[in-house]
């Protein structure tokens, strides 16, 4: 069913899902497109960004943001247009950068929106290398991994929206990059057209002993999106006073409870403690003032102007197909900033 003028088709949580969502956890249902008071504007959705924190939104559970409610419709950052506007500072036609959600259609009073004009470059960017997941990596790397000229920066999640950007941010910096990903294809992307000087796929049996042979002086940074077993490869590899910025833990967000196996507590509290590591977790929005991302739009849009930074979107058709899309996520079988164009 494609994008209408009438019919406002919505993604909502219709259950919490134990372990990976499943066909119950998500439903989609129609409404009325809804009508925009005073001082409120219709916004069209065009773009939705798909992201693993979603994931976390979908458990009731203690966290940075409350979670989604049952029947709420899906969070989402989306690129939308003004269909109607009652707003000043908003007119019909300009793009927008909002949280509308997993939907066609959203009423908006303009806070936390940002204009971005009748006709932005490339308007998706604003949900990826310009937006998000680009900010996430400029200042997780470099606020809180403090990269220098000549350590080794090791980065998992290497061919994602945030994985790509850190290490072409850190080769930009004069550090050795070492990206860890799924399978050939994605390592041949993240060394050939990304820079790095190695990657690893993560699904190898000896994933450890060719980290050690691709990182000979240690590892001083390590930028963290997965958690699991790439984890227990970079620890014991970790030098004095290693920094460990914490973006993500893909590999357990569909865990119904603790991991099978040993318990690792001991080895990773023992490595920070001996090491001297400092490993630190963040949320991007809630971590860096306005400063900070005055400096990722000015360096960053200059990066891709020059050509040191290259960007990767994987694009899918279609609202209905957010959900499936969204497990391909999770599963790590996108290749790029996974987005779904709506309308």
């Amino acid at each position: 069913m494609p994008q209408s003028l009438d019919t406002n088709r919505r993604i909502v949580l219709a259950e919490r899902p134990k372990g990976q969502p499943d066909e119950n956890t998500l439903r989609l249902e129609t409404t009325d497109v809804p009508t925009p008071g005073a001082d409120e504007m219709l916004v069209r959705t065009v773009f939705l960004s798909l992201d693993p924190y979603m994931r976390g939104r979908m458990n009731d559970a203690k966290s940075y943001a409350e979670p989604v409610a049952i029947d709420g419709v899906m969070t989402a950052q989306v690129v939308g247009r003004v269909e109607q506007s009652n707003l000043q500072g908003f007119a019909v036609g300009d793009y927008v950068l909002n949280m509308s959600g997993w939907q066609d259609y959203a009423i908006s009073d303009g806070v936390q929106v940002v204009n971005l004009g009748q006709s932005p470059d490339n308007p998706s960017w604003a949900l990826g290398i310009l937006g998000m997941p680009g900010y996430t990596a400029y200042a997780g790397l470099l606020k809180i991994g403090e990269p220098k000229p000549g350590e080794t920066v090791v980065v998992a999640a290497a061919a994602g929206p945030v994985g790509a950007t850190v290490g072409q941010v850190a080769k930009l910096k004069g550090c050795r990059v070492v990206g860890i990903a799924g399978g050939p294809e994605k390592c041949a992307h993240v060394v050939q057209n990304l820079g790095f000087d190695a990657c690893l796929d993560h699904r190898s049996d000896d994933l450890a002993g060719q980290l050690r042979e691709a990182c000979p002086d240690g590892i001083d940074v390590y930028f963290e999106n997965v958690g699991g077993k790439v984890l227990y490869a970079v620890l014991p590899l970790l030098n004095p006073f290693a920094r460990v910025p914490v973006c993500g833990v893909m590999a357990w967000y569909n865990l119904p409870g603790l991991p099978e196996g040993p318990d690792m507590g001991p080895v990773i509290m023992g490595t920070l403690l001996r090491m001297k590591v400092r490993m630190q977790g963040f949320i991007i929005f809630d971590n860096f003032g306005p400063e900070v991302y005055q400096e990722f739009v000015r360096d960053m849009t200059g990066w891709l102007k020059d050509g040191s930074v290259t960007y990767k979107e994987h694009l899918v058709e279609g609202l209905e197909n957010a959900p499936e899309a969204f497990n391909q996520l999770l599963a790590g079988g996108n290749f790029g900033k996974m987005v779904v164009k709506v309308g």
